[in-house]
Formats: C-alpha cells, structure tokens, sequence
C-alpha cells in the first residue's frame, strides 16, 4: 500500500451536559496556557519547556510506513518528569528527533539516551517500531553519564495466532518466519541481536563495547487471565486498566484498544504528581481507551482523515476498494470521532492529535476535530512541547 500513499498524498483533498462542557473548556485553557512551547531558531527544543517538572515532548507526528512529508517523522513522543524521560513508540526518525529535542545532555559525547528511564511501545506495526532496531543496535554509544541502570522496554508479546484474513475468504499468502510467524517483542530483540552480531563481536573486542542486552530490559506485556489473542484480535473490554510499572513518581498503566486485526495493541497512561498523558496507540473508539483516559490533563490521540481515504482507494483496483476502505476506517479514529466520541466523554482537557495521517493535511482540516470536544485541541507537529501541571518561575 505504501506506493500508493506516495502516490495519491499530495492530490488537492476535496472540498446534553452544558456545564460540565464549560468547565473543561475553561480548564484546558487553564492548563495549556504558556504550555504550548515553540522551537528555537535552529528547529531544536527551546529551553522554556524545562519551566513545567512534567511535559510531553511530540518527536514524531506522522502516521503510517509511507514516507509523506518530509517535515514530520515517524510517530514518536517523550514523557518528561523532572531528569527523567519515557519514551512512546519509536517510528522512522525518533533517534533523530530525540536528539534535536535536547533532552539529552547535549555534551557532544553521545548523551541521547542517557535520561531515557523507559520505552513503550503501542503494537508492532513497523511505523511504531522502525527506530528500535537502530536505537538497541547503537544505544551503548549513546549513554554517556547514564549509571548503570538498566532501560525498561514493554511491549506486545506473541499473539501466538497469525491475524485473520483481510478481506475475509481472500487467499492466504506465504507466511513470513515459519518458524515463529508472530514474534513479540522479547524475541523481535532477540533477532536483533542476531542481526548485528558482526557489529557487536566486532566492537566488543575492538573498544569493550557494552552489550545492548545490559542496557535494554525488555519485557513482554503479560496478558495472562486478560487475553488469548484470536485471529480476529478484538480486545475484551477490560474491568480496569492493566498496572504496568511505577519508577518513583511515576506510574504507567496500560490498556486494551482496538486496532484489529493487529493485536494485541495498547494504550499508555503516565501519571505524575502534576498530572496525567495518555496515548492512544492506533485504533478505533475504543471504550477501554476513554476508561484510561478519564479526567487526563492530555490525551495524545491517533487520528485519520476519511477524505484521504477516499482518494486511496479511488487509486487501488476497484476490486480491493471497499475491502481497503473499511478496514482502515474500522481499525482508526476519523476527525469527526476523536474530539466528540474519545476525547469528550472521557472529560480529556487537551486532545493533542498525533500519528497523523496523511502527515500532509494542513492543520485547518485537523481543526474540525474540535466539533462536539470542548476542551483545548492541538494539532501535533514534531518537537512541539506541552506542559502539565503548573509552570515553575
């Protein structure tokens, strides 16, 4: 399908509760203000973000495999707490992003990943995972300072089942890895270090290269008692949020979202003393989703455009349009539901769109997200900051 984007982005696109709806309106303006950061001159993170002891730092905004803009990268964000940072999914260019952002030391040593305490990834889709084989490969050289502390990386484990058949009856192609068709993410690392090997060896005796494996803790996501994953990969609704890991001040959750056929596929809330971020992850409305989400301070939400959808499919074979057209619009959230459908009955007071796709839209298309929201709407853009919690002088 990535051919196709290329070709079709760049076409023209076509031309109850009053009270409660005020009052987040007037809270996500409370919360926002000042807290929307800009860049310096160089397109690197400025130094006031550092005025909020927790902040969401958008790396990558750009949603799907196919490279669209050249503007925006592969989808990627950073929690920031104090010195410590958390990084969200790790598409085509997240490396990159991270060091333009400044949050590492910036001694000109290799520093990037020195403040990084953990990584978490949504599902293993290729554009939420590009930069993971880069980033494990050269994460020792990129350290420097760092103790000896371990990063924690959580992600999908295997689904154990390969994903039904799209559009249902179609002919099943070769299966990649037969062996092991659906790896999580323990063993998509352990692959990794298969794959370098050569590089590794090489630098482990050449420098006293440290092994990526004494770095990275990886570990898989247990759905034990939760989910067997099925080939249809439509997530149970959950009683309540799965608890992940707390690292001091703060707690990640997680939970199930709907992103079928790909399963299993999770969501990420970070909370911290000043408040909340959650992250969407790809999917659909998902009521587990707006359960994770209740009363955020930001919800960082995946969203897609129908009219680009339309234009896709318009430049497939009419024979694989509507099959292509359902299952993108079943599996992601379109303008008109993410601010009324998620983000409102969740009582979010900032939607922050992110993983946007086409990456090209102009933000004014992005804006009609805000019918039927009344909190404080923000269209991503690689390296925007957003505070939470109350400025520090």
């Amino acid at each position: 399908m990535c051919h196709v984007l290329n070709q079709v982005a760049r076409q023209p696109a076509p031309s109850g509760r009053p009270g409660r709806r005020r009052i987040l309106k007037t809270l996500g303006a409370a919360t926002a203000a000042g807290a929307l950061l800009p860049l310096s001159s160089t397109g690197t993170a400025s130094a006031a973000p550092r005025r909020h002891r927790t902040r969401l730092v958008l790396l990558g905004t750009a949603g799907g495999p196919a490279w669209l803009d050249g503007g925006r990268c592969g989808v990627s964000s950073a929690v920031v707490y104090e010195d410590r940072v958390y990084l969200v999914d790790l598409g085509h260019g997240a490396m990159h992003r991270l060091v333009q952002s400044g949050l590492g030391a910036g001694d000109g040593l290799g520093s990037a990943l020195s403040p990084v305490r953990g990584i978490f990834l949504t599902h293993l889709h290729s554009d939420h995972v590009a930069d993971w084989p880069a980033l494990f490969a050269t994460g020792p050289t990129n350290v420097v300072g760092r103790g000896d502390d371990a990063i924690q990386v959580f992600g999908p484990g295997d689904r154990g089942v390969l994903p039904a058949m799209f559009p249902p009856g179609a002919p099943a192609p070769a299966v990649f890895n037969p062996e092991r068709p659906t790896p999580g993410i323990s063993a998509m690392t352990a692959y990794l270090g298969q794959a370098f090997a050569t590089d590794f060896n090489g630098r482990s005796r050449e420098s006293g290269f440290t092994r990526p494996d004494d770095l990275f803790s990886v570990h898989d996501v247990d759905l034990g008692g939760v989910w067997t994953v099925d080939p249809a990969g439509k997530p149970p609704r959950l009683k309540a949020p799965l608890p992940l890991w707390e690292d001091g001040d703060v707690r990640v959750t997680a939970t199930l979202v709907d992103h079928a056929p790909t399963a299993p596929a999770f969501a990420f809330r970070f909370d911290t003393p000043d408040g909340s971020i959650v992250f969407s992850g790809d999917t659909c409305v998902s009521a587990n989703l707006i359960d994770l989400a209740r009363d955020a301070d930001v919800l960082v939400h995946e969203v897609i455009d129908p009219r680009f959808v339309d234009q896709l499919v318009a430049a497939l074979p009419a024979s694989q349009r509507d099959a292509m057209r359902e299952h993108l619009l079943t599996s992601h959230t379109t303008i008109d539901q993410v601010g009324r459908d998620v983000a409102e009955p969740a009582g979010a007071r900032q939607l922050v769109l992110n993983h946007l796709v086409p990456a090209t839209n102009p933000a004014r298309r992005w804006r009609a997200a805000q019918r039927g929201y009344s909190g404080r709407l923000v269209v991503g853009e690689d390296l925007l900051t957003v505070g939470v919690g109350r400025a520090r002088s």
